[in-house]
């Protein structure tokens, strides 16, 4: 992620905090709960998307899949600056574990030795 898209989401944090009536630890649980909410409405589009429910039909497009997906991934990131002090290094870190264990090693150009 590039550092204007986490002041991005460091300004929505601020934003939501200066809105809540709750406190800060509140907020934070509050936060990771709405992830499930917005991963719902993925759900509700695909399923629109594909036809499947059938009081809707075709409710959805998949453009609007990847809006929901978009509102998840942000929703996150919020979550994850209001529960980390360096969310952006905390990312950065837990993306390269995740690459390392799941992705083959790169391979190496002999010739470029």
């Amino acid at each position: 992620m590039e550092a204007q898209q986490w002041e991005t989401v460091q300004r929505l944090a601020a934003w939501l905090a200066e809105g809540s009536t709750q406190p800060p630890e509140m907020q934070r649980v509050l936060q990771c709960l709405k992830i499930g909410e917005e991963a719902g409405e993925v759900a509700e589009a695909v399923i629109g998307a594909m036809g499947q429910n059938p009081r809707k039909g075709y409710s959805h497009t998949w453009d609007d899949v990847a809006g929901e997906l978009c509102d998840v991934v942000i929703t996150a990131m919020v979550a994850l600056v209001r529960v980390h002090p360096d969310p952006a290094a905390a990312f950065d870190a837990h993306l390269a574990k995740v690459a390392a264990r799941s992705l083959p090693a790169p391979v190496t150009d002999p010739a470029s030795h």
